[in-house]
């Protein structure tokens, strides 16, 4: 009977020692991120059958289980993905808002003092300090939108970098998961689970979504297996697949993240990455640095074209004044102007197709890029589609025959050698992407700037009716630049008598036409004259004429310049042609800017809302894991003392077997 006393408490102490080897090991690491509170397991031992019954025989240890919750443990991991990515994109795009800053530093104030200085050029055509503002406003115009460009592509060559940091931090992390899988496998040969160790690769995991979202598959030797990209294994058992960053298979500007599969290299679509830093850097990428480069790009083309076209319609004062041809403010650099981009993957040759893209009319381009790509419901035709996808329907494009859109003139032939090239070629189309940061200025002379329009109207002091010329403009190269034109008016329209009648000479040439008030002679669907466009008030009757002439001193003239100033006001930038005929849409350039203005601050507070709600959905599943498994420091102190005073008891138990053993021996020796 002694034998089993002494037994008994050896097996309390034994017990109530690793219980407070346990409690003290969950104190140590409270503070350990991802650490699981531990339990010592005891069981009763089997009692032992005498004739007078079962005596009890204490109690075993049995092992240490963690407090832990596996559903709450993937929740944490998957919320605090979604919170990396929102907070990687909102993060990026706060930066980009400094490229579309307000006040004297910003875009807007730029192209407002351009214009502001060709209505000064305008007041003083002759005036040599008129023309250098000009000029020095253009230069500034050029340095802002120059800053913007190279500010976005500083923030990609950011992303890229950070991208590439990520890659190696997920490559680091998927081998550590991998080998502690293997350590983990090796420590339960022995029968209990390593909790340690569990914690750890627990730890590894969460670090892991940090990066990208992951997915967890258990198997049965106690590994777990761990997938990325709606599938994609990254890690499997003890084994660890690599990630690499490798350029954009259209731009090689941009980056991808591609997987290795043996020698090869399979590129991941990085919307289905998910979630974590990784995809918020991805997302940031292809969707908010493009479109600030293409709403961007698109104002500087359309501010260039347009500015272009109307100076080299002026006449400038080079010696001799209105006889040199004018010549652009503005200019792209190489690349600039519109590029196209054959997919890494293509298997044809540049000289296999043709493929161009051309600039018609700036004022209809969209703020996107196009990808031309096989339709795959009719293998065999190729469609055109907008990036980042807009909702709107994909065009089909006949390779042979050119294509009109968005301002865009797109020929394509698939087989320029006979042989149509494999359908899985693509290529992507960025007629505005580079615009910005290639802009330049061309003239530095400032007798360069076209003030004065080739020609000047009057209406006669013969003319009977009250019409007087307001103003005159140029809008196409004249026909005839040296020819005087005489516009009479012949009657009311019998159709319309609020509208006349007119008829015109221009040397052999003549013509009609119908002049309604408002609105500008030649006005469509009449033919152009040559190259003009007149606006006049007053009341014209039958007989009255208008005279227009070449201008005889450009120095004095300011007729182009007016009509430089007045493009700041009009709708030029995205403007949309409709299916009855006529424009609709657009903006001016100042309100372009406005709007990609407005554009970037809503993505920036969507981005910065999604991640405080993520952020705190993020925490708060933490807190329910750390709750579940967390350590909480009173009751592990009030469990140290709980096992203390049993570790007590059991000493009191073994004092007294060993008492009663000795009084035993006393009894026998006597």
């Amino acid at each position: 009977m002694t034998t089993a006393l002494l037994s008994i408490g050896v097996r309390a102490m034994t017990a109530s020692y690793a219980s407070l080897q346990t409690t003290s090991h969950n104190i140590a690491n409270a503070g350990v991120e991802g650490y699981s509170r531990q339990e010592t397991l005891l069981a009763t031992s089997k009692g032992l059958f005498t004739g007078a019954g079962f005596f009890g025989r204490g109690v075993d240890v049995v092992g240490v289980k963690r407090a832990q919750d596996s559903f709450l443990t993937r929740e944490a991991a998957s919320a605090k993905a979604l919170s990396a990515m929102d907070q990687a994109r909102a993060g990026y795009l706060v930066q980009m808002q400094s490229v579309f800053r307000t006040g004297e530093q910003g875009l807007g104030h730029a192209i407002s003092q351009f214009f502001a200085a060709m209505s000064d050029l305008a007041s003083r055509p002759a005036d040599t300090a008129s023309r250098q503002v000009v000029l020095a406003r253009a230069q500034d115009l050029v340095t802002r939108f120059r800053e913007g460009g190279t500010q976005l592509a500083r923030l990609q060559t950011a992303v890229t970098e950070e991208v590439s940091a990520s890659v190696q931090t997920i490559n680091g992390l998927a081998a550590s998961i991998a080998k502690i899988n293997k350590d983990i496998v090796a420590a339960s040969a022995f029968g209990q689970e390593p909790n340690d160790l569990l914690d750890e690769r627990d730890r590894l995991i969460s670090r892991l979504s940090e990066h990208v979202q992951v997915s967890t598959i258990p198997a049965g030797d106690g590994t777990v297996n761990v997938f990325i990209g709606g599938g994609q294994r990254l890690v499997l058992g003890a084994n660890a697949e690599q990630l690499k960053r490798v350029p954009d298979m259209f731009d090689a500007s941009r980056s991808a993240v591609a997987v290795s599969e043996g020698a090869s290299l399979r590129q991941l679509d990085a919307g289905a990455l998910g979630g974590g830093r990784l995809a918020g850097l991805m997302q940031f990428q292809s969707e908010d640095i493009v479109a600030a480069q293409v709403m961007l790009g698109r104002l500087a083309r359309a501010l260039t074209d347009t500015v272009n076209a109307q100076q080299t319609l002026g006449l400038n004062l080079q010696p001799p004044a209105g006889t040199v041809a004018s010549r652009p403010l503005f200019g792209l650099e190489h690349g600039a102007s519109g590029s196209i981009h054959a997919a890494g993957t293509n298997q044809s040759a540049s000289s296999e197709y043709r493929l161009e893209m051309r600039v018609v009319d700036a004022s209809q381009l969209r703020a996107t890029e196009y990808e031309l790509r096989s339709d795959p419901a009719a293998p065999g035709s190729w469609q055109l589609l907008r990036v980042p996808a807009d909702g709107s329907p994909a065009v089909p494009i006949v390779p042979g025959v050119t294509l009109g859109i968005d301002g865009l003139e797109i020929d394509f032939d698939d087989a320029t050698t006979g042989v149509p090239i494999p359908a899985t070629d693509r290529f992507l189309l960025a007629p505005v992407t580079r615009a910005a940061i290639g802009l330049q200025r061309l003239l530095s002379d400032p007798l360069d700037l076209a003030a004065a329009s080739p020609f000047v109207a009057s209406a006669p002091a013969a003319n009977t009716g009250s019409v007087s010329v307001d103003s005159l403009s140029m809008v196409l190269p004249p026909a005839d630049p040296a020819a005087n034109v005489v516009i009479s008016f012949t009657g009311p329209d019998p159709g319309d008598p609020s509208r006349m009648l007119y008829s015109w000479t221009r040397g052999a040439a003549s013509g009609s036409g119908t002049w309604t008030p408002g609105k500008p002679i030649p006005a469509p669907p009449d033919p152009d004259i040559n190259g003009f466009s007149l606006m006049l008030s007053g009341v014209p009757v039958a007989g009255d004429t208008v005279e227009v002439m070449p201008t005889a001193f450009p120095e004095f003239n300011n007729g182009n310049a007016l009509a430089l100033n007045a493009l700041g006001g009009r709708n030029l930038v995205g403007l949309q042609e409709l299916a009855g005929g006529g424009v609709a849409g657009g903006a001016t350039f100042n309100d372009a800017f406005v709007a990609a203005l407005v554009d970037i601050g809503v993505r920036t507070q969507g981005a910065e809302a999604a991640a405080a709600i993520s952020g705190a959905r993020a925490a708060q599943a933490e807190q329910a894991r750390a709750d579940k498994a967390g350590v909480n420091l009173d009751e592990e102190a009030a469990r140290l003392i709980q096992f203390q005073q049993s570790y007590q008891a059991a000493a009191k138990v073994l004092q007294i077997a060993q008492s009663v053993f000795a009084d035993l021996l006393k009894i026998s020796g006597s």
